[in-house]
């Protein structure tokens, strides 16, 4: 069984580590000037040449043999415009999201399928576009 966790994201790098079974490994993406890249656990597994354009998804298989046969297969998915709140969440890529053959391993942002939820309450649907709070029911008025 898989399990994943985004250990470092920002706009250039984004780190995530990946349980299967009794072995971890480590999937990195770098953008770079001219090239982006993915590696897993060090190794150059993908990579996008260009200015404008690049891949932004991602075919890659865990525990493979050396024959290329068995594994798991995986696929990372980017979103790689900044996102829109600078200021408050620090600058980072617009989504992540590693997906399984069962589901989702890891979403984040823009990829995040719960970003495609409707708002239940205009006060909800005002923290989700504005990022405005009103009142709160936990603090004394």
């Amino acid at each position: 069984m898989l399990h994943a966790e985004i250990v470092r994201l920002s706009l250039h790098h984004i780190d995530i580590k990946i349980i299967n079974g009794e072995r971890m490994h480590v999937l990195q993406w770098r953008r770079n000037l001219l090239w982006d890249e993915v590696l897993l656990d060090g190794k150059r597994q993908a990579a996008s040449q260009g200015l404008l354009g690049r891949e932004q998804v991602y075919g890659l298989v865990f525990g493979r043999d050396e024959e290329g046969r068995g594994g798991t297969q995986v696929m990372l998915l980017l979103d790689t415009t900044p996102n829109a709140d600078w200021f408050r969440k620090g600058r980072h890529v617009g989504g992540v999201r590693l997906e399984a053959r069962d589901g989702p391993l890891v979403a984040f942002g823009t990829l995040d399928p719960r970003t495609l939820e409707k708002p239940a309450t205009f006060s909800d649907w005002m923290k989700k576009t504005m990022g405005m709070e009103w009142g709160d029911d936990r603090r004394p008025h």
